[in-house]
């Protein structure tokens, strides 16, 4: 549904984006993750034809944001980090007027607008001035400006941004229902919010794509090294760590706390192979009393900072 070639932008000599190609399919939640100055932001801006780039394409369904903006604008729905409000309006007022921009009018805009209502979750402050809502509230409501028109794609930059727990949860899930029936674009701060949100993930790191595919598939692919923690009793630290660290796959074994008798330390593993098995032997062989044994996950977190990390 949509392509991106080649695409570069340059602020001066800076490289605010710089050669990133990616698709996106009719139907998918698509994360953008990325630090502070990424190009996540110049991306979408360039996607919902707000900048043109330096160079490098992007088409939406066969029309180029070069030849076609307007037909591409028309399929898309934008919602900025700010969603850009009139603070004196009421909602409704405010709704009504983007209906009209949008060239609704009369029975179909009320019926759309009662629809957008339902679905963002703003019945109760359709009467209220914009200025006296919540950020939570402001945020539906700009979702609901961004879905008036019924745009195939939905384009959110931050959309949780400032939110509480709470609102985090409720924009979550507003996002993952109106991504069962449209194409959603999403960036954010958030990792376990893209977790829980998105079919797949792209991250960006200083106008580069670093990684690209669905959370488990990144976890896998990012790198193959991981932790045990384990927790022993009546053991010497020496002699555990000379112990475990003649197993080829062990990097190195490193202390956490000992107290009363107990050892708690950290097993740095690499290769794909589980060393869990070979460890356990050792324990089993020293009869050492095991209190815990568990291999540390692999986190998204885990994987954004170590493609994102500048060393």
């Amino acid at each position: 549904m949509i392509a991106i070639r080649n695409l570069t932008k340059l602020y001066g000599s800076t490289r605010a984006v710089d050669g990133i190609s990616f698709e996106i399919k009719k139907g998918e939640i698509l994360g953008l993750l990325g630090p502070n100055g990424a190009g996540k932001t110049t991306t979408m801006r360039i996607l919902t034809c707000y900048l043109q780039p330096t160079s490098g394409s992007v088409t939406v369904k066969d029309h180029t944001i070069q030849d076609h903006p307007l037909e591409i604008k028309k399929l898309i729905g934008y919602l900025p980090e700010s969603a850009p409000l009139y603070p004196d309006m009421l909602v409704y007022d405010y709704l009504r007027f983007v209906a009209s921009v949008r060239e609704i009018e009369g029975a179909q805009a009320d019926s759309r607008m009662k629809e957008l209502a339902d679905m963002c979750g703003i019945n109760e402050v359709m009467h209220k001035p914009i200025h006296e809502l919540s950020k939570g509230y402001k945020q539906r409501v700009g979702l609901a400006h961004a879905m008036m028109n019924d745009p195939e794609i939905l384009v959110l930059d931050e959309p949780t941004s400032g939110l509480d727990p709470n609102q985090i949860v409720e924009i979550r899930d507003i996002i993952k229902r109106i991504g069962k029936e449209k194409t959603v674009i999403l960036s954010t701060h958030i990792l376990s919010e893209a977790e829980a949100t998105c079919d797949r993930i792209v991250i960006i790191s200083r106008g580069r794509i670093v990684a690209d595919g669905a959370t488990a598939e990144l976890k896998t692919e990012a790198g193959s090294d991981y932790v045990i923690n384990i927790s022993l009793q009546g053991a010497e630290f020496d002699d555990i760590k000379g112990q475990l660290e003649s197993i080829a796959e062990v990097n190195g074994v490193i202390p956490v706390r000992q107290e009363d008798g107990v050892v708690d330390f950290h097993v740095a593993c690499s290769g794909s192979r589980d060393m869990r098995p070979a460890i356990y032997e050792i324990i089993k062989k020293n009869d050492w009393p095991l209190l815990e044994f568990h291999k540390e996950s692999r986190t998204l977190e885990t994987v954004f900072r170590e493609l994102t990390r500048e060393n």
